[in-house]
């Protein structure tokens, strides 16, 4: 099984923003942590991660090509207002789940719109960095049946 793991702006700042929202592990330690359990769980895994909608729009296309079984995306801000990467998601129809670190229902208003989890086929909020595994198992089990 082949999953692509996205992460969006300002996700390469973990460790450095909002500590008290995000928690004290950087960006090394979340890749190292989904590759440890890709590899135990025998999913192969890739992580990337991009500060702008168009690249992340252009790896969303591209794991259509690369014949990616599931994807995992934490949009960052784009999750509340990019119709573009909704768009991409929606085309590519690979299953995806939407996650993010925090409770974003739980947060300031704005961030409770999600435009892009109604094109997902599940959503994980506020399980921290544990959020990716659990969205990786979810993604195997759906695949699995």
């Amino acid at each position: 099984m082949k999953v692509l793991v996205i992460n969006g702006p300002n996700l390469n700042f973990l460790g450095i923003r909002n500590k008290d929202i995000y928690g004290h592990e950087d960006y090394k330690s979340l890749q190292e942590m989904i590759m440890t359990y890709g590899f135990k769980e025998q999913v192969e895994t890739e992580c990337y991660q991009s500060n702008h909608e168009g690249a992340i729009i252009d790896r969303l296309q591209k794991a259509y090509y690369d014949r990616v079984e599931g994807i995992v995306i934490n949009p960052g801000a784009y999750t509340h207002y990019s119709y573009a990467i909704r768009d991409a998601i929606s085309s590519i129809q690979i299953p995806t789940v939407e996650v993010h670190i925090s409770n974003i229902h739980e947060r300031e208003a704005f961030r409770h719109v999600s435009v892009t989890k109604d094109v997902c086929v599940h959503q994980i909020v506020g399980k921290g960095l544990d959020g990716y595994l659990e969205a990786i198992s979810f993604l195997k089990d759906r695949l699995k049946a």
